[in-house]
């Protein structure tokens, strides 16, 4: 049984471990930011392949104690949510899917709507996505993707649309942020100048922000600060950034994830697949229990419900 579970989270548990999977529980931990896929070369995708390679690695983190997984792959770029869902079956992890559209990359990775369609009408399409469901599952947050600040006009009209889409359905916007500081400044200005809380809007990559200011000033504003992408190389760094938004009072706008996985169709056997457990078995073991099941159970739970 993991060491960082308060005894609450531990009675939870062990009452889950006791189920055989698929049938389990909800287990405590959540995962913010992961995929399952992430097809960059708009290759054909083989479901039973992609299955197969992601499977294992979702079952170890079942029994790590993993309940959530929200899948970050946007549309346009490999959201499957047919996949997920055979895979949530099949794992007993409850896996989110998203909505909205990724303009990072400089754009490459935009339908032709996008360049055309006003944000009010970008925001049409998505929430009625989360109205209507993709492919049966219902997105539960949206997910974008910008480039460096000064942010191009269609960078910032991505922002808007996942601001008014937002304001509608209720749905957090989980940003790419390329630009790390200033970028995920200029999209709070966005989202807080179209009518939304700023605590619907999670800046994900901030690990990649050197400077602590910027965790912070985001933080104060009321944003969710994403220290994702942690890897074997990055874990002292983000057990730093943890540590200071702890010192400073902030660990309650703060979350982590791996940014892990990664099926990639059209490279041979899906590529190199990175395993979701280290923040299981490398981080959260180095964390206070209170720390951790703050970063894992209750700051994902407020911030994407």
């Amino acid at each position: 049984m993991p060491s960082y579970l308060t005894p609450m989270l531990r009675r939870t548990f062990l009452a889950a471990a006791a189920v055989p999977l698929p049938a389990r529980a909800a287990l405590p931990a959540i995962l913010v930011h992961e995929h399952v896929l992430v097809n960059f070369k708009g290759a054909p995708i083989d479901a039973a392949a992609v299955m197969a390679k992601a499977k294992p690695h979702l079952m170890e983190i079942a029994r790590l104690g993993c309940r959530r997984l929200q899948d970050a792959t946007p549309n346009h770029l490999g959201r499957s949510p047919e996949i997920l869902a055979r895979l949530a079956d099949a794992t007993g992890i409850d896996i989110w899917t998203n909505t909205g559209l990724y303009a990072a990359r400089d754009h490459q990775y935009l339908p032709q709507y996008a360049h055309t369609e006003t944000a009010a009408q970008l925001a049409a399409r998505w929430t009625g996505e989360y109205r209507k469901g993709v492919a049966g599952l219902k997105p539960r947050f949206i997910k974008i993707g910008v480039n460096r600040a000064p942010l191009h006009e269609l960078d910032r009209k991505i922002v808007l649309a996942a601001a008014l889409c937002s304001k509608e359905t209720g749905l957090t916007i989980a940003s790419h942020t390329t630009g790390a500081g200033p970028a995920a400044m200029e999209q709070i200005e966005i989202v807080t100048g179209a009518g939304v809380a700023a605590g619907k809007f999670v800046w994900v990559h901030a690990h990649n922000e050197k400077e602590h200011a910027y965790h912070e000033k985001a933080a104060r504003l009321g944003a969710w600060v994403e220290f994702d992408g942690l890897a074997p190389a990055s874990l002292q760094w983000h057990l730093a950034c943890v540590r200071h938004m702890e010192s400073r009072g902030l660990l309650g706008r703060a979350l982590v994830s791996q940014d892990a996985g990664y099926y990639r169709p059209g490279e041979p056997d899906g590529g190199a697949f990175r395993p979701y457990s280290l923040a299981f078995t490398g981080f959260m073991p180095k964390l206070a229990a209170a720390t951790a099941e703050a970063l894992f159970v209750r700051n994902p739970v407020a911030a994407y419900g």
